[in-house]
């Protein structure tokens, strides 16, 4: 079984590294890309809560809730995103589905192991630009940031857990660029790679205590120092003449490899904490700060865009009316709803990039022991129309397999 997982979980990474295109946002061309993963399934439909945490889901936002884990769980994710993206002129619509993350949690006792995969950012974009003089340029953009973690919880006492997070980054960004210029035949045609790597960790804590017969309160705290992510990069330029059809037929080429660079991604602080009343109902908070008011780019230089300290605020829930109802299938499925506001630190043309999302989902029981399938339904929009940005209104399908099983027995003999 380990082995086969083992299979599974190296064919995933080599395709959330090189076949996905996790976004159309045209904001993806600024940074390492718009931050793809925002919790599992279960979290995404509370708003992205992470300050929940049992001993059958997996929680990949906080480490320390692997030290509550009692089953082994398994749990992979995909959505789907529709988008419509409008300026004061123009609008235009797509779609795109992805594979979002792929985990495994083992409990051993006090202590809870976990490792997995999961694409952290996304870039996807074109964008086209036309001056008076009739030049004309245009701008793709494909790849993103992944991470592959090993975590760690501990269990320290009946209301404590704490965890470690180790990552490692890594992923591919290549920008295209080409200029075309009407008294000129041929057209220029600029292509970036850089590759992208590093280490980082977060850690966990989470606190959980009875504060009557039927509540329970929980908080939780996170906090993932700012780490240097390396480019290794290459840099094309060539002559190119377009055919009819889009074809870009290279008349003269040179390569360039450049000198490695890093730019520092910021640090980040989650802290949260709701109540509820175990295995039954449960609402939470939950702030987010980012320190990205030094962040700069490095390898792709930007017009007229600044970045400052981000936040996240977000709020949501759950409620189950009958866990382990025998004769009622409705009353063992989870309900939950969510709200999420994030200054993304973005700003261009002066104007602060910002991004809200309303959500809601279900939890389905599956199978034996505690697995369920969840779905998560997110309808949001990002950025504004005005001061010649465009908005972008989104409505995201998501879905998810936690699994559960026992690996480790002990054996009786009479």
């Amino acid at each position: 079984m380990i082995k086969k997982i083992l299979v599974v979980t190296m064919v995933l990474v080599a395709l959330m590294s090189n076949a996905q295109e996790g976004t159309s946002s045209p904001y993806s061309f600024y940074g390492v890309g718009i931050q793809k993963f925002k919790g599992t399934v279960e979290n995404r439909a509370m708003g992205g809560l992470s300050i929940y945490a049992d001993s059958i889901h997996l929680n990949l936002q906080n480490p320390a809730s692997f030290g509550e884990l009692r089953l082994t769980a398994y749990t992979v994710g995909a959505s789907y995103n529709n988008y419509n993206i409008n300026s004061q002129t123009e609008s235009s619509s797509g779609d795109n589905a992805t594979l979002d993350y792929l985990a495994i949690g083992i409990p051993a006792g006090k202590f809870g192991f976990g490792f997995g995969v999961i694409p952290s950012t996304a870039v996807g974009y074109q964008l086209e630009n036309t001056d008076n003089s009739g030049q004309e340029e245009r701008f793709t953009g494909t790849g993103g940031l992944n991470k592959v973690f090993l975590a760690a919880g501990f269990k320290a006492n009946d209301n404590l857990s704490v965890g470690l997070d180790l990552n490692y980054n890594f992923g591919n960004i290549e920008e295209k660029s080409i200029l075309s210029r009407p008294e000129v035949q041929f057209d220029t045609r600029e292509i970036t790679n850089a590759n992208l790597s590093s280490f980082s960790l977060s850690l966990g804590l989470r606190y959980r205590t009875m504060i009557s017969e039927q509540l329970e309160l929980s908080v939780s705290v996170v906090s993932t120092p700012s780490f240097s992510l390396t480019f290794d990069s290459t840099r094309e330029l060539s002559t190119i003449l377009l055919g009819n059809n889009g074809q870009e037929i290279v008349v003269d080429r040179q390569e360039t490899v450049l000198e490695d660079s890093e730019i520092d991604i910021p640090a980040e602080v989650k802290v949260g904490g709701g109540i509820g009343s175990p295995k039954k109902w449960f609402i939470g908070a939950e702030y987010v700060y980012t320190d990205s008011g030094d962040f700069t780019e490095a390898l792709f230089i930007r017009e007229n865009v600044v970045y400052s300290d981000a936040s996240k605020f977000k709020i949501g829930g759950f409620f189950t009316p009958k866990y382990n109802s025998l004769t009622n299938y409705l009353s063992r499925v989870t309900y939950r709803a969510g709200f999420r506001y994030e200054e993304t630190g973005l700003n261009i043309n002066d104007q602060s990039i910002d991004e809200f999302g309303i959500s809601f989902g279900v939890g389905l029981p599956v199978g034996r022991l505690f697995s369920n399938a969840n779905f998560g339904f997110e309808y949001g929009q990002r950025g504004t129309k005005d001061f010649g940005l465009v908005r972008e209104d989104f409505f995201n399908v998501s879905i998810s397999l936690s699994l559960n099983d026992k690996w480790f027995r002990k054996i009786k003999f009479n």
